[in-house]
């Protein structure tokens, strides 16, 4: 029997270098919204001294080799600790054997990836066809991602960045003075939404921060940190005037995101409401014009997990042969 390989946080990094993750991620969100995999509930823990959360998803796509099972958390405190925010390990089995067959060190780096991704899927799949302006609701690690990976959906180089804090909002323009991007700090959220086609939130709020009154007709809003019961950071009745709404998985989102949030307000028509999945196979479901306003709302999905890991495990095989 093969040892189990054990990948540290450089080997990862290192090995998704030579990854496009964005086919594979679509593929395994086509698999969910096929009932081609199988995935359990996800498992919570929250904190409240210090305050923090970690996630536990798990599961396994149908005809592939391996299942996965990940432990991914979040500590807003660590910064003051000198410790990253994230934190994480992915561990990847046999579907055959149950063996374990690698243990991935990413100290939650692969989960804020697969996030980054997920949310490129969607500017893909979902963006007017003109971009002006780019607007990131969010100074930290997820903010930061956007823009690492938005030159693969759409070649915008205008961004318009909110944070509570004008000082990480400084920091996060000098985190990009050497790119291509031009970064404006945002005066206030309605200015944002006012000069922005496509708005991407990466907070963990847990009172709205985006109202519909300001939301512009043609917006593509992504919505991020609204991963638990409590967290929610758009307005329900911006998803009531959306003409599409896209959830990474319904099933979910009758636990947590914005989808919840809405329902809970009477403010979400089903009608309009779709799996990610779902549009990604057939691309016709999704907007119809560059008028339209289109919400997607991801809380994060295991096959996420599976897709990437399994990716990064196989890289590594390559790589020693």
């Amino acid at each position: 029997m093969a040892s189990t390989s054990i990948l540290s946080l450089a080997q990862i990094q290192s090995i998704l270098k030579n990854i496009d993750l964005i086919p594979l991620i679509e593929e395994g969100f086509i698999a969910y919204s096929k009932g081609q995999s199988v995935v359990p509930p996800v498992g919570e823990l929250l904190f409240e001294k210090p305050h923090g959360e970690t996630h536990i998803k798990y599961g396994y796509i149908k005809g592939q080799d391996y299942y996965a099972v990940k432990i991914a958390s979040g500590f807003p405190n660590n910064t003051s600790l000198g410790l990253p925010n994230s934190q994480g390990v992915i561990l990847l089995f046999s579907q055959q054997s149950g063996a374990l067959v690698s243990v991935l060190l990413d100290e939650g780096y692969l989960t804020d990836v697969r996030t980054a991704i997920a949310s490129m899927i969607t500017l893909k799949h979902l963006a007017p066809k003109k971009i002006n302006k780019v607007g990131i609701v969010g100074t930290g690690i997820q903010a930061k991602l956007q823009l690492s990976y938005l030159h693969q959906v759409t070649n915008c180089k205008e961004i318009v960045v909110w944070g509570r804090k004008e000082d990480r909002v400084k920091d996060y323009q000098a985190h990009f003075k050497d790119s291509f991007y031009q970064i404006e700090a945002a005066s206030s959220l309605a200015y944002l939404a006012s000069e922005c086609q496509v708005i991407i939130t990466t907070t963990s709020a847990k009172e709205p921060l985006l109202y519909s009154d300001y939301i512009q007709p043609g917006t593509h809003i992504t919505a991020l940190g609204s991963d638990t019961a409590e967290k929610i950071e758009l307005d329900p009745n911006i998803l009531l005037q959306a003409d599409l709404v896209v959830s990474d998985s319904i099933p979910q989102s009758q636990q947590r995101g914005e989808v919840y949030q809405a329902r809970k307000k009477n403010c979400l028509d089903e009608s309009k409401l779709i799996e990610l999945g779902t549009l990604i196979n057939d691309p016709s479901k999704g907007r119809e014009s560059d008028h339209q306003i289109t919400v997607a709302d991801l809380t994060g999905v295991a096959v996420q997990d599976i897709m990437i890991a399994t990716a990064v495990y196989t890289g590594e095989l390559r790589m020693e042969n």
